[in-house]
């Protein structure tokens, strides 16, 4: 089962993420947040996030994803928006007056491997929803904006369950 988990802002995605995999089972955590040691308030919200994971589950931090889902088992990918942040550093996107094709490439890739994954293991995938708010002012923003809701929708089309979490409450879209 592919299940993708869609929040805003403190929504408790990562919670009901983590609450779809066993406790009590090796599970692997795929963290893409880069660590930034010079931003503490950041390095802080990375140790809360990992100090409530249970003590089987291997935390595999700034992971290769393709590497991950072809593994197989139990996998966690927690979050899409920060490794996505991560291909757009990696191209220069940020500054470049178009999208560079190794933001589409990464992005492809990822969705192909998630389709392939193997279909006895269980694949949790968490990801900001940010295309409800305004319109960003900068165009770096409406870059990251645009891509992340086109991942998002390639996504939810290639997993077998959706759910948005919307104040704390699952929404299903897809799925059983």
């Amino acid at each position: 089962m592919r299940t993708l988990v869609l929040g805003g802002t403190r929504s408790g995605k990562s919670g009901y993420a983590e609450a779809l995999l066993p406790a009590d089972a090796p599970v692997r955590y795929a963290a893409t947040a880069r660590r930034r040691p010079d931003d503490l308030e950041w390095e802080a919200r990375i140790a809360r996030h990992a100090a409530r994971r249970p003590a089987c589950w291997t935390t595999v931090e700034e992971p290769d994803l393709v590497a991950e889902l072809a593994r197989g088992g139990p996998l966690l990918i927690d979050d899409l928006a920060t490794w996505l942040t991560g291909v757009l550093d990696d191209t220069e996107a940020w500054e470049a007056p178009t999208t560079p094709p190794g933001v589409e490439d990464a992005v492809a890739t990822l969705v192909e491997s998630v389709r392939q994954a193997r279909s006895e293991a269980s694949c949790v995938l968490v990801s900001a929803e940010v295309g409800l708010g305004v319109v960003p002012a900068t165009r770096a923003g409406r870059l990251f904006r645009d891509e992340l809701g086109a991942l998002n929708a390639a996504l939810a089309e290639v997993c077998d369950e959706v759910v948005l979490l919307v104040a704390g409450l699952p929404l299903r879209l897809k799925g059983p």
